[in-house]
């Protein structure tokens, strides 16, 4: 038996060798392309980390474009991280939900450079929300035309979205400002979704006469995405559950605070999806690409899919937190963590920009 033990030991010492080796070969690289290095977390990968409370998502060309609530338009390129002060003629709020929040890129800003902004600011003991053109110009933002101005800022319910929509027209969630009522006032833009030319004039189509409101009825809509036959989607926050998926339709009433959830009455309408009575999504922004409906979910702490044919839905990358916003581009889903915003949890390096293959 003694003169079998070298044997022995050697023929261990060879197996585990072996064993290394293949470890070795069958270790996976770091992926990589060949603008960017991107890391793998889980089922998506990370395009940019340590964003400050990141609200909109926006790309021209190879170059992301991401709003922060505090103030700064960061930009993503090439692997390149920017971060862009913005200079507001009004001073940015601090509140909670408030800020520097919808951001949408001109049609034409490869050439002018210019987008619209949605921001809250504070003028001596009031709060309010208004919408902005923004110039870039040597590496800064500078605020230059006025749309609208003066819509009212509650403690919360700000709303905030921008999006251009395929008739060329800028649309615009408004929040009812915690004041519920203003939902149903034709008369006020609160709680509403508005519809705009880009110089800031009324469209003559809109469907109350020298009216911004598109639709109204809304409590805190945070969402917009246009499918490509047309038909509008939006998100809303509902009170405490009863969150809302809705297909927006010109002029018409979606109920708040009168009706809520899957609740019904004449002339109201009900919307697509509801978290239901029990659960809260606190959905955001939205994308949607082959009757697949994205949607960011800060409570609910997921990208919500909807199947808008076959009525189904499902809940993807619940492993990140907060979701605040979604975009879609050439086969890639894209979406931002929002748990640096004070009511996450943040996870090392937060917040960040994630993709993942469609």
């Amino acid at each position: 038996m003694k003169r079998l033990m070298p044997f022995f030991l050697l023929l261990i010492v060879l197996c585990v060798a072996c064993t290394s080796n293949k470890d070795k070969e069958h270790k996976k690289p770091d992926k990589e392309d060949a603008r960017s290095t991107l890391t793998t977390n889980s089922t998506a990968e990370i395009v940019a980390d340590q964003l400050q409370t990141p609200w909109s998502i926006q790309k021209s060309g190879t170059a992301f474009y991401i709003a922060e609530r505090p103030g700064n338009i960061v930009k993503i390129e090439e692997g390149a991280v920017d971060r862009q002060q913005v200079m507001l003629k009004k001073e940015l709020s601090t509140a909670p939900e408030a800020g520097l929040l919808g951001f949408v890129l001109a049609p034409n800003f490869s050439t002018a450079k210019v987008a619209y902004a949605y921001y809250t600011y504070v003028e001596g003991s009031e709060q309010f929300n208004r919408i902005v053109t923004l110039t870039l110009s040597d590496n800064k933002w500078q605020e230059t035309d006025l749309i609208i101005d003066r819509i009212r800022s509650g403690t919360y319910h700000h709303g905030g979205r921008l999006q251009i929509g395929p008739d060329g027209k800028l649309y615009a969630t408004v929040g009812d400002a915690t004041q519920p009522s203003l939902a149903q006032n034709l008369d006020a833009l609160e709680g509403k979704i508005l519809r705009i030319n880009l110089d800031g004039s009324v469209p003559n189509d809109n469907p109350f006469p020298k009216s911004y409101v598109y639709s109204y009825g809304h409590r805190n809509p945070q969402g917009m995405a246009w499918a490509a036959d047309g038909t509008m989607y939006a998100s809303e926050h509902g009170n405490s559950a009863n969150d809302e998926i809705n297909l927006i339709e010109k002029g018409k009433n979606y109920g708040w605070p009168i009706i809520e959830g899957m609740d019904q009455q004449q002339g109201m309408i009900t919307p697509l999806y509801t978290s239901g009575a029990s659960k809260t999504w606190a959905p955001s922004g939205m994308a949607i690409v082959n009757n697949q409906l994205y949607v960011a979910a800060l409570r609910g702490s997921a990208v919500l899919q909807f199947d808008v044919t076959n009525n189904k839905q499902d809940e993807l990358f619940t492993e990140f937190g907060r979701i605040r916003d979604v975009f879609v581009e050439e086969g890639y889903l894209y979406f931002i963590s929002n748990n640096t915003d004070g009511r996450g949890n943040p996870q090392s390096r937060d917040d960040k920009l994630y993709r993942t293959p469609l």
